[in-house]
């Protein structure tokens, strides 16, 4: 298995109909937006979840994805960003995946979603071990920030055309935190569901779970 570069992330929809290549956070974050224009999700995102994929070693196994060059789809990420929604209260929710670079139907049922593209039955080394960054939608929008310079080569120039729109700029004046969102380390996995839930509404970087637990933790997540 090797890891895709950049350049080879799929094309996925922007704000304005458009793509942005390898620009994952920002499709996730317009995404948001646009299902609560479109009212697919609650007004003010409070059903939406943002969740980045990463690990220690930058390399995370993901199936069904389009930009992947084998039958079975399969991609090693160096990070990979999608939106989960949740529909319902708790006890009677089901939760719906949102992955703009999957070949899966779309949405699609969280369940399925693991069981097709995480594949967690797949014996994986520690190297590709997934760990899961998941923060309420309402608090990325505010704070999450890029200046897009991942998106250029080492002499500053753009790898793919770069989204029509402004750099976006965090409430609190911050111009890029992209890499607090990617980078994830197994030491920092919290298993404590009461506490994953307060961080959850609270950090703004959000709270960091193992793909053991990410369906665990859905079905304990309420709308605030």
């Amino acid at each position: 298995m090797t890891r895709p570069r950049h350049s080879l992330r799929s094309r996925s929809c922007s704000s304005d109909g458009g793509y942005v290549d390898f620009g994952g956070e920002e499709n996730v974050y317009m995404l948001c937006k646009k299902l609560s224009a479109l009212g697919l999700a609650d007004p003010v995102v409070l059903d939406l979840f943002v969740v980045f994929i990463s690990n220690d070693h930058r390399m995370t196994p993901l199936w069904h994805q389009k930009a992947s060059k084998s039958l079975d789809g399969l991609v090693i990420w160096d990070y990979h960003v999608l939106c989960i929604q949740k529909k319902g209260e708790q006890g009677f929710a089901h939760c719906l995946t949102w992955d703009l670079d999957s070949s899966l139907p779309f949405p699609l049922g969280l369940d399925k979603y693991v069981s097709e593209a995480i594949r967690p039955m797949f014996p994986l080394t520690s190297t590709y071990r997934r760990l899961f960054r998941v923060i309420h939608a309402p608090i990325f929008l505010n704070y999450f920030a890029s200046n897009r310079a991942h998106m250029k080569d080492p002499l500053g120039n753009w790898v793919s055309p770069p989204p029509s729109y402004e750099p976006i700029i965090a409430q609190d004046g911050c111009q890029n935190n992209l890499q607090e969102y990617i980078g994830m380390h197994a030491v920092d996995v919290v298993t404590d569901i009461k506490a994953l839930s307060e961080g959850l509404y609270s950090n703004k970087f959000g709270v960091l779970i193992d793909e053991a637990m990410l369906e665990t933790f859905f079905s304990f997540v309420l709308w605030q």
